[in-house]
Formats: C-alpha cells, structure tokens, sequence
C-alpha cells in the first residue's frame, strides 16, 4: 500500500501592516531567518509531505527568493480565501517529470469562486495542509496529529483550550461566557484534498477565518487535535519579541572545533579563506586546498555530528579535484539551517610563517561572512606563528583551527 500523497500550502500573500514592520512580516527576519523559511523549513523537511507551494502576493517574486531561495509559487488573490483558492488549483497542475523547483505554478483564473473548467483534477494529491506564514515554529509532532486524524475525518486543527476567563463588554464589564468546549484554533489545518477544493470552489458566503469553517458549512467533519503553544500568530509588533523569546526556549548552543593542514608547494595557487593570495607557493590538495575554509566546514559540521569534509567530499571521488572549497562551506551551512539552525559565530586562525595574513585579513572575514551569510563581526580571523618550528615553522604548510557556535532547535514538543 502506497501512502497518499500530502501537499502543503503556506499562506504568504499579505502585507503585514499591522506588524509594524517596513517589509511584510513574512519576510520580516526572525531567528536569523525570514518568518516564512521557519515553516517552509519544517513542511519541506517533513516526510509525509510530497510537495510546498507558497502562495504570495503580486510583487513579492523578490522577496520569497531572498526568503527561501527557488521555491514553487502561486499569485495569491485579493483576499484570504481567493489566495488558498489560488494555491489549491495551483497543486491540481502536477509538476511534470524532472521539473524542477522554482517555477510560478499556474492557478487559472481564481478572481471568483467560479470552478474552472479542470473540476476534477486533483493532481494526484489526497490530503493538503493549509499554514499561515504568520505561524512560523511549526513542529513535526502537529504535522503528525493532523494526518492522522484524516484516517477517519475530513480535516483536522490544531486547537489550544482557551484557559482565560471570558466576558462581554465594551467599557464595562459584562455577563461572562462559559469557556468549557471553547477552542483556540490554529493552523496548518489538514484535510482530504477534494474535500478543500470543493468548498473553496463553493463557496458563495461571507468571507471566512479560516478554512475548517468552508469544509465544515460543506458538511465535512474536522477533528480537533492538540495544538501547539509555538504556533502563535505574529501580528502586531510586540509579536516579534515574544516570537524571539519562544524560540530562544527552543534552541541550544552547539560548539564545535575543525583543523586541518596541506603542504605548500611551488607552482600551486594559495588559497586561504576563499581569497586567492600573491606568493611563490600554494597549497597542495585534492580540492584548491584551501586549508582555512576546510578547518571551518569541519567545525560546523561537528555542531550537528555530520562527520567531517571527507565524509561528504571523498577526496577518492574525482568530481572534487581542483574544486572551489566555497561550495564545501556552504553546503555545510546548508546542513545546519536545514535543520533549523543558526551559525553564530566562526573563529579561525591560520598558523604559517609566510605569507602574511594581516594585508588579507579584511578580504578573507568579508568572504567568508558573504558565503555564509553572515555580518562581517561575526567572523574572526586571527593568525600566529611557530616560532618556526615545526612544519609551520620551515615553511612547508599551513595550519588551520576553527570554531563555530550555532544554534539548533532542541526538545520535542
């Protein structure tokens, strides 16, 4: 038996003004990243779920790429509705085969609720969750709740009891409301795929909150399941320091240390820091040899235990002869925000007697920071010498010591 396939949309297509924030909150940075990578992250990191498109407002091309690089997306509408709309007839358009990511996803016409001429086309899809970008710490163990729960319902939503006392009034106090069976209810919200695409297509009401209330007025039954605290919504501007303080809850510091050595040699180039460096010799390896950015991929790789450069670079494998060790770094980093994580800080320092690194030190931290999109004061660079004595000290190679300090999301929720 084959598991159905899962799509998930990620409601990106406001303006955000009530954030306070120059730029919508989206993209707005958060943890070192956009609002909108934390959830893309966890959706297109989740096993159960095939395919993410992004529905986002005219205009926003720009933004989304800065956010979450070449990613699938759809011109959302005028409204909350239309824009979920748009995403739900973009996914009826499988991708072909060998298509690759990054493409605007055509949705037809979305202007009404008006079905289009493709009614029954699902795409292949079965089931689809529908998030807020607005709601960005989203956990694998929510994602999980909600596609259980549509083993014998037709959606399902991550609810929270409301714990507060509840009344009505206006400038006075009046008559209080019984809280008991009373839910807050957040997103994503899961459901059978034909199911959304009915009610969205159907829809000829008052325009809603969300998308249970469409699936339910259609009849179908939503389950409630647990929801998440983290799941708060960003809206105002005090939002974003309480979204700042959950996700401190959430991340742990990791420090690890790389090191490496390659020997000097004459009629090599001398690459150090992914900056190419005047002198009579160059470092000798299977790569440019670049012995400083491979002493930092080493470092960050021990911060989430994911071996050494070998393991990812055999220096058997021949692809990697004479290759730019930029790439090295930078799929390093890749590993670690992939898992949600955030590189802090890196400390190098390169032992040699020549050449001298201090005319090359501001070239080398800009570099390094530009690869993995850092500021340039969280890279330090540092340089020393043997006092000539051994290797370093005849002049024969080149050491390297790095240090990183991430963060990466710790505990279960």
């Amino acid at each position: 038996m084959t598991n159905p396939r899962t799509a998930a949309l990620i409601v990106a297509a406001g303006t955000g003004v009530r954030s306070g924030s120059r730029i919508p909150k989206q993209y707005a940075p958060l943890g070192g990243k956009a609002v909108l990578a934390h959830s893309y992250t966890a959706l297109s990191a989740h096993p159960a779920i095939d395919r993410v498109i992004v529905v986002i407002g005219a205009g926003q091309e720009a933004a989304l790429r800065d956010a979450v690089g070449e990613v699938d997306y759809v011109i959302g509408g005028a409204s909350r509705r239309l824009s979920v709309l748009a995403g739900l007839e973009a996914l009826t358009q499988d991708r072909r085969p060998g298509e690759g990511r990054g493409r605007l996803v055509s949705a037809g016409d979305v202007s009404n609720a008006a079905a289009p001429a493709s009614a029954g086309a699902t795409g292949g899809v079965e089931r689809v969750l529908i998030h807020d970008a607005a709601r960005p710490f989203l956990s694998a163990f929510v994602i999980d709740r909600l596609l259980a729960a549509l083993d014998d319902h037709d959606g399902a939503v991550p609810a929270l009891p409301v714990a507060d006392t509840l009344a009505r009034g206006d400038t006075d106090l009046g008559e209080t409301v019984p809280r008991d069976s009373l839910h807050r209810i957040q997103t994503p919200q899961a459901f059978a795929f034909s199911t959304a695409l009915a009610a969205h297509r159907g829809w000829t009401g008052d325009e809603p909150t969300d998308d249970a209330q469409m699936v339910r007025a259609a009849g179908g039954r939503v389950a409630l399941v647990a929801g998440d605290p983290m799941l708060e919504k960003i809206t105002h501007p005090a939002d974003f320091a309480a979204a700042e303080d959950r996700l401190a809850t959430t991340m742990r510091t990791r420090m690890a240390t790389g090191f490496d050595v390659h020997r000097l040699e004459v009629g090599e180039e001398l690459w150090l820091g992914g900056v190419r460096i005047p002198h009579d010799k160059g470092l000798s390896g299977h790569s440019d040899a670049d012995v400083a950015l491979h002493a930092i991929t080493d470092a960050l790789l021990g911060t989430i235990a994911a071996g050494d450069i070998g393991t990812h670079f055999p220096p058997s494998d021949p692809q990697w002869r004479g290759a730019d060790s930029a790439q090295f770094l930078q799929h390093a980093a890749s590993l670690i925000t992939d898992r949600g994580g955030i590189i802090d800080f890196v400390d190098l320092t390169l032992m040699c007697e020549e050449p001298k690194i201090g005319p090359h030190r501001a070239a080398m931290r800009d570099r390094i920071a530009d690869l993995l999109q850092l500021d340039a004061d969280q890279v330090s660079i540092k340089a020393t010498t043997t006092e000539r004595l051994g290797f370093t000290g005849r002049g024969e190679g080149i050491a390297a010591q790095a240090a990183a300090t991430v963060r990466v999301p710790g505990g279960k929720r």
